[in-house]
């Protein structure tokens, strides 16, 4: 693909799972890549540290504007990717104002001190297929109207019209990628997924007896986060800014997701699973599938691992970290 030579980009939200396999993308397209981190006792760089002699490191808070505008004075990025945010939708009914500042008005933040500092910056938003929410169409695509049902969602919502309104109000390259569930080995353990195939691993290594999980039924669109971070990169370098639906537009559920990963192993779901209702959510998002019809088309962007291929990835990924701990 290359063309990164001599361009600088800013990503927010660095140590996380996107943030990691973006940061790796852009180093192989010749980038210099300058990774924003919140001061905090608490930062994990596990996901980076193998790149981290790669990176430029800078501190910056998406809840003080001030820090963002002397970032940019300093570094002077091509281009911003903002993945930072409170993600976890679980976490959005506990800290609903805190998930407001982070999610919604940090990337307002964001916007303004790029408007300030440099208005030809290009601009990435990390939006969500959570904003569909209770969905009025299946499959959900770049027209299907939002319906959030999380303070995460709302506040999704919230970043993906001030990124639209920046765009038409003063111009900026800023775009939207609203993207459907993307999983990988590097997934945060609290997210349903990372859960069931650490889970999986601790049971076949003889740590645990059972998992406990919420809605089994609950589908999503699940693809593998390395392909989705080619379609963030892409968007920025086209000649006009869109916002584009990011999915493989497949779905499956909760309950499947478990039967391939506990399979992979040679278990049984039905052995180990128990349903707790204490992971249930006050309103649940029942079946979300993207119709990546436009990025194919318009990007040339396609994911590359398939459901089957994503789940066994992790689980095996697990095997491995849980087989390493226990010595």
């Amino acid at each position: 693909m290359g063309g990164g030579e001599g361009r600088r980009a800013l990503i927010t939200g660095i140590t996380g799972q996107d943030g990691s396999y973006l940061a790796e993308f852009l180093l192989e397209q010749g980038y210099e890549v300058v990774g924003m981190v919140r001061r905090s006792s608490t930062v994990n760089f596990e996901r980076i540290a193998h790149i981290q002699d790669r990176l430029v490191l800078v501190s910056g808070d998406l809840l003080d504007e001030v820090s963002l505008i002397k970032l940019l004075r300093q570094h002077r990025p091509h281009e911003v990717y903002n993945l930072a945010a409170q993600s976890f939708v679980q976490t959005s009914w506990g800290q609903p104002v805190l998930t407001g500042e982070t999610t919604a008005l940090g990337v307002t933040r964001m916007l303004d001190a790029i408007r300030l500092v440099d208005p030809d910056i290009r601009f990435y938003q990390a939006s969500s297929s959570e904003m569909f929410g209770k969905v009025s169409e299946i499959p959900q695509r770049e027209t299907t109207p939002f319906h959030p049902r999380s303070p995460y969602g709302v506040a999704k919502v919230y970043g993906h019209w001030i990124t639209v309104n920046y765009r038409e109000s003063y111009g900026l390259y800023a775009v939207s990628g609203m993207c459907f569930n993307h999983e990988s080995p590097r997934r945060g353990l609290e997210f349903v997924t990372r859960k069931i195939t650490h889970g999986v691993a601790r049971i076949a290594h003889g740590l645990d007896d059972t998992l406990r999980l919420g809605n089994l039924e609950a589908q999503r669109d699940w693809g593998f986060a390395g392909d989705y971070v080619r379609a963030f990169w892409l968007m920025l370098h086209r000649d006009s800014a869109e916002d584009f639906v990011v999915a493989t537009g497949e779905t499956h559920s909760v309950r499947d997701f478990c039967e391939l990963a506990f399979g992979h192993t040679g278990l049984s779901y039905e052995d180990h699973v128990v349903v707790d209702p204490a992971f249930m959510r006050p309103a649940e998002v029942d079946l979300l599938v993207g119709d990546a019809g436009k990025a194919q088309a318009e990007l040339g962007w396609k994911p590359e691992v398939s459901f089957q291929a994503l789940v066994h990835m992790m689980v095996d990924a697990d095997l491995e970290l849980v087989g390493r701990q226990r010595v």
